[in-house]
């Protein structure tokens, strides 16, 4: 193999693994954050509800890049702002902490709403009952309800997974070398084709590994069914 390619191969690897580590990354703060939004959206507290609400409308109404834009330069323009004033702060912010913190908000309103669908699609005489036999909230929601509502959203869930895969070639637009940002530089420099064609091959490998997870997770809670 030309020592071209085995370099271009290199460089997508490494801009495959940042991939990962975003998604993965993303998932580790977004699916817990996301179950606060759900249980906010659905409080009986008009405040926090309105609140939630407004959150969900904000995150869902926009899209996904102009967040990424407005994590990663809102803070710096506010600093610009406040030393037109005398102010002076100094802040660094890093390129790849900004697009887990956009991605991570981002997916939990998504996440969360699939949460709430799951939780309210739950008979209230599940929560009755847990009640008669002496079950207090929180171990009614973790060990009654919690496992039901698990098995529903995790079709859902798996659609949302495989879209966040993707996702993580959206945050090239801050300057985050990931594995499509590596592949649009090399097919610059190559004057070819075949590292998009090689970065749609990683991304369909990673796809369909969570694809496998999902169908595998389906299967170990049929017995909700």
């Amino acid at each position: 193999m030309p020592e071209k390619y085995i370099k271009m191969l290199k460089a997508m690897l490494a801009g495959s693994l940042t991939s990962l580590e975003i998604f993965f990354l993303t998932l580790l703060f977004a699916v817990p954050l996301a179950l606060f939004v759900a249980f906010g959206r659905m409080s009986k507290n008009r405040l926090l509800s309105g609140i939630t609400n407004g959150f969900l409308l904000l995150i869902r109404g926009t899209p996904l890049m102009l967040q990424l834009l407005m994590v990663y330069f809102g803070p710096l323009l506010f600093v610009k702002w406040l030393s037109s004033y005398g102010i002076q702060i100094s802040i660094k912010w890093d390129r790849f902490v900004a697009a887990i913190i956009a991605l991570s908000i981002n997916y939990s309103a998504y996440f969360a709403e699939i949460y709430r669908g799951g939780i309210e699609s739950i008979p209230r005489g599940q929560y009755e009952a847990a009640k008669v036999l002496g079950y207090t909230q929180t171990q009614t929601f973790f060990r009654i309800i919690l496992p039901q509502v698990v098995k529903r959203i995790v079709p859902a869930m798996g659609n949302e997974v495989i879209t966040l895969v993707k996702d993580t070639a959206l945050v090239s637009v801050i300057g985050v070398e990931e594995l499509l940002m590596v592949a649009n530089k090399r097919q610059s420099a190559m004057f070819s084709f075949v590292p998009l064609l090689i970065a749609g091959v990683f991304y369909f490998v990673m796809n369909w590994g969570v694809s496998v997870c999902f169908s595998r997770l389906e299967k170990k809670l049929s017995y909700y069914s």
